[in-house]
């Protein structure tokens, strides 16, 4: 799984990025930023303990994680939600349980396309909604 280690610029969405945001629940103001910044992560490993630093033009997250072990997170849009990271069939997936009333569950996978291509597909579970980001890979 050592592939997806790197550091990655966000490159394009596709126009489902809006209606994924919305069916979280974010409101109308963060999802207008969230359309339009420029976006960067940061995936490492160190032994069994990983690191995703996602930041942006507008906000930055540090999730510290070992794979399969459920943590606490607060979602860059304020959600907050229980998560779990796993490798599924060479894909780092990360499963977020929503804590809230009324906004669904989401999966997170991230897949290389090729070695310099990640495709990070977000999905609200129950609702029916996918978005795809597509992220290059940078030099450090």
């Amino acid at each position: 799984m050592a592939k997806v280690i790197g550091y990655w610029k966000l490159e394009s969405q596709d126009d489902q990025w809006d209606e994924y945001m919305k069916v979280c629940g974010v409101g109308f103001a963060t999802r207008q930023i969230g359309k339009r910044v420029s976006s960067w992560e940061d995936i490492k490993q160190d032994g069994d303990m990983w690191s995703l630093d996602i930041t942006s033009t507008f906000k930055n997250t540090s999730l510290k994680f070992k794979l399969n072990e459920e943590f606490d997170e607060k979602t860059l849009d304020g959600r907050d939600v229980k998560s779990v990271f796993s490798i599924e069939d060479d894909k780092l997936v990360h499963y977020q349980k929503s804590l809230a009333v009324g906004i669904p569950d989401s999966v997170i996978t991230r897949e290389l396309k090729d070695e310099n291509t990640m495709i990070v597909t977000f999905t609200a579970i129950g609702k029916n909604v996918t978005s795809v980001r597509i992220f290059s890979k940078q030099k450090r």
